[in-house]
């Protein structure tokens, strides 16, 4: 029988990560990697098959609206079974999907009425994987790395994670397309299949130990709810979250019409539209990477008010400009703000929540904070449509504005007292 990869409750070796963490960090890599092909190779072959703000918002549409389907269950999933086999399920399916893809480009679908919806329903397809691997992702962490080990290990895994996604990703995708769309999707097909044999590297079981009686689905997903809805902290920063989210994806679903073309605001080609979406990537590396010397001087109150204060440069920037250094000057810094709420976030979620029941405080957090994903792009479209895009992008940046009302709630005073009464109700916690 396989050993159970437990939570480990100290660093037994300090300044080190371990062989299983690396092994996941690489597995996260590969996949982020093939995640940031497809992100910027969905939308610009959409854009040769049709005009409408409409129609191009929908393809951001169905790679999100999985999130607001199919969370819950994908948590509920990830407490109950191995989480690595789970994340080796996901990539097979996302590397398949794409795979059929590239194949029916080569066949001429491009060129067939139905190539919109096919594209609709691959995005789908990634998204309803991506549900399920990243739940799983963030919930097996805790297993490999020590409590007092999370900060670090996470920084280093959303530096990697945003690096390929947003920083290598989009530039490289921008080339593949213009080379040829077939290969901009059978290149994500190779990642993710590498990512695979990566993870099957990763020795253990990774299934949490079940002490309760037998459950249905729907009592763990109702347990979950609960127990983010009665905490005030998590609740508080899900729903911060999800506002902005909503607003960044009203403004990223319609921003290739803005800056692809000569006949758009900005004039941008496929390859320098890659490379201005790179600089909010290299804002991330930079943050996530400076995250724990940042977050100790600052405190983490602190580092989640620049995050907001950087997500309304991010989105709003292009309501007033189209000068392409402006807006990568605004996208650089709110990547870098950016990576500081998730290190933040993430961390602390992992800190303050039991093992049996990260899964589902991941996947119902992720519903409140992600399941607005879909609507922000629906939204953007057809806003866009009615008002314009300098409309959607005004409009965006007004509502991540709101959400400092949350920071009344998030203070150092209170993340402290979450940690605990959490470390009183488990005895594992390791307060630094």
């Amino acid at each position: 029988m396989a050993n159970v990869v437990n939570r480990p409750r100290e660093s037994e070796e300090p300044g080190r990560l371990g062989l299983p963490y690396w092994q996941l960090w690489s597995a996260s890599s590969l996949s982020n990697l093939a995640d940031g092909l497809v992100k910027i190779a969905l939308p610009l072959v959409a854009v040769t098959l049709t005009d409408s703000p409409g129609l191009i918002a929908g393809i951001t549409l169905a790679v999100t609206l999985p999130w607001l389907l199919f969370a819950l269950p994908a948590g509920a999933l990830a407490d109950r079974v191995d989480r690595r086999i789970a994340m080796v399920i996901a990539n097979v399916v996302r590397a398949a999907g794409v795979a059929v893809l590239a194949v029916a480009l080569v066949l001429g679908l491009e060129s067939s009425p139905a190539a919109i919806w096919a594209l609709y329903a691959v995005a789908l397809l990634l998204g309803t994987a991506e549900t399920i691997y990243d739940t799983c992702a963030q919930s097996i962490l805790p297993q490999v790395v020590a409590r007092d080990q999370l900060p670090r290990a996470n920084g280093r895994l959303i530096a990697a994670e945003l690096t390929a996604n947003e920083f290598v990703g989009p530039p490289l995708g921008g080339l593949l397309v213009a080379a040829g769309v077939a290969a901009a999707f059978a290149t994500p097909a190779a990642l993710w299949a590498a990512a695979v044999g990566t993870l099957l590297l990763l020795r253990g079981s990774f299934a949490v130990p079940r002490t309760e009686e037998r459950t249905t689905i729907r009592s763990d997903v109702a347990e979950g709810l609960r127990y983010l809805w009665r905490h005030r902290l998590l609740r508080t920063l899900a729903g911060m979250t999800g506002l902005f989210n909503f607003a960044s994806n009203a403004t990223f679903a319609v921003f290739v019409l803005y800056a692809i073309g000569p006949d758009s605001a900005m004039g941008l080609t496929e390859v320098t539209f890659g490379l201005l979406f790179a600089t909010i990537a290299a804002g991330n590396l930079i943050g996530a990477l400076l995250a724990d010397p940042i977050i100790r001087r600052l405190g983490r109150s602190r580092s989640l008010f620049l995050g907001i204060l950087g997500g309304v440069g991010t989105v709003g920037i292009a309501a007033v400009t189209t000068i392409p250094l402006v807006i990568a000057t605004a996208f650089l810094i709110g990547g870098l703000t950016n990576a500081l709420w998730n290190v933040v976030a993430v961390s602390l979620r992992q800190r303050i929540t039991p093992d049996r029941i990260l899964g589902r405080i991941n996947s119902s957090y992720r519903l409140v904070a992600w399941g607005t994903r879909p609507l922000g792009a629906a939204a953007g479209g057809l806003l866009g449509e009615l008002l314009g895009l300098r409309a959607v992008f005004a409009m965006a940046a007004t509502l991540i504005l709101v959400t400092l009302i949350g920071m009344t709630q998030i203070t150092d005073t209170a993340i402290s007292t979450a940690e605990h009464e959490s470390a009183n109700i488990d005895g594992t916690m390791d307060i630094p």
